[in-house]
């Protein structure tokens, strides 16, 4: 059993000289349908996503243990993996949550942006926390010597993955500006590392991030119209 397991740990295919593991593959595609079904407000976005993100800590901290790929091992984007599967959660149980009440095929949630004092509170604690993780990173070390700036990166998009995932769970539109932020970092970084499936779907997610925000940005504003209509209307019927 302990061999099957093994053997399915280590599946990959060569392309190029390069092993492309299957649960890297794997996991971005379920990584890619989790963001699909947050563009359209699914709860189902959010079990989706935890499995994902338990396949791919499996290939950023594989490094770690001197597997033969060549790649150095990512701990910002492995340990993010955790904090994401901690995140989605608290989403899972908000959305579906928010979901009761609402037409069966209804989105789960009304889309809004983050009020000032929400937004400056975030943005401090997110510079706050870049400080210290690359801080925390640049200690415990990258297992080979990394300038600086690659801990600063993967301080960058360890801390901005777990601020847009918080806010997705929050509902904010906010969330697809942060993921943006985040790919410009992250895919540069993931592809001088050799993560080069995990770089290519995240230039191909950062398109339908941008595209997310504007379908989230229309129906905040739409909603939120006809959100203050029907109050309107309420207060007119019990005038």
């Amino acid at each position: 059993m302990t061999d099957q397991l093994l053997r399915l740990f280590d599946a990959s295919i060569d392309v190029a000289g390069y092993p492309l593991y299957w649960r890297e593959i794997v996991g971005n595609l379920f990584g890619f349908a989790s963001a699909i079904g947050g563009l359209r407000r699914r709860v189902w976005a959010w079990p989706v996503g935890i499995v994902g993100n338990a396949l791919l800590f499996t290939v950023f901290i594989g490094a770690a243990f001197a597997l033969p790929d060549g790649r150095h091992p990512l701990y910002g984007q492995a340990f993010r993996q955790v904090f994401f599967i901690i995140t989605s959660v608290y989403g899972w149980w908000r959305w579906d949550r928010s979901r009761r009440g609402r037409a069966p095929d209804a989105p789960a949630i009304t889309p809004r942006w983050a009020t000032a004092s929400e937004r400056t509170r975030y943005l401090l604690i997110a510079a706050v926390g870049i400080l210290l993780s690359q801080w925390a990173f640049a200690e415990i070390g990258a297992g080979w010597p990394a300038p600086r700036w690659y801990h600063w990166a993967d301080a960058w998009i360890f801390v901005g993955s777990i601020l847009a995932t918080y806010a997705m769970a929050r509902g904010w539109t906010d969330f697809w500006l942060a993921w943006i932020a985040v790919d410009l970092v992250g895919v540069p970084l993931l592809w001088v590392s050799h993560y080069y499936p995990s770089a290519v779907l995240y230039a191909v997610y950062g398109a339908l991030v941008v595209y997310g925000f504007v379908v989230w940005k229309r129906a905040a504003a739409q909603e939120s119209r006809t959100a203050a209509r029907t109050v309107v209307d309420r207060k007119g019927a019990d005038a």
